[in-house]
């Protein structure tokens, strides 16, 4: 399916009300559980996204824009989160996340981007040359990734709970 900027635009704008309704005020064991050593929780997820917002998107689609493939942009520290205050309650997570994908959506509009702007490129440090629309749509598939994300390591927690259900449940399999 080819890139549509507006259907894009509005899988951005939702998933802080999808974060919000998963894992907003869920007991901290399922918010803080994981998947084994050196896996995410949903608290960590929430980091990370917040941690994309202040320095992936929009700062590459700047990069982009300004400066096509003659600077390779920042490389992303995907772990960032961990760096962070870990007692800041996932209200206060959520909350900033909201603002900052509200803010970031404000700054995308503002660029009235074209189908020639989503052609343009830029340099990623790792992958090399890549485009405007490629970012953006990672973008999106990005937030559902780490929607997956929250479901599945949630999810695993009733592994052993759900006893011969499991064969029927495919999330626990993954």
């Amino acid at each position: 399916m080819q890139l549509k900027l507006a259907e894009t635009r509005h899988i951005l704008q939702r998933t802080p009300a999808t974060l919000t309704a998963m894992v907003g005020g869920i007991p901290e064991p399922w918010l803080k559980c994981t998947e084994g050593a050196g896996t995410w929780s949903a608290y960590d997820v929430v980091g990370h996204l917040i941690h994309g917002e202040l320095t992936d998107w929009i700062p590459r689609t700047r990069m982009i824009l300004q400066h096509g493939e003659s600077k390779a942009f920042e490389p992303f520290d995907r772990i960032a989160m961990f760096r962070d205050d870990q007692s800041r309650p996932v209200s206060a997570l959520l909350d900033q996340f909201a603002f900052l994908r509200e803010e970031n959506i404000a700054v995308l509009d503002s660029f009235k981007l074209t189908s020639d702007d989503l052609a343009r490129r830029g340099t990623h440090p790792e992958l090399g040359p890549v485009s405007l629309g490629q970012l953006l749509s990672t973008w999106a598939v990005h937030d559902m990734t780490h929607v997956s994300q929250i479901a599945r390591v949630t999810a695993k927690q009733y592994l052993h709970e759900v006893g011969p259900w499991t064969q029927y449940l495919s999330i626990l399999k993954s």
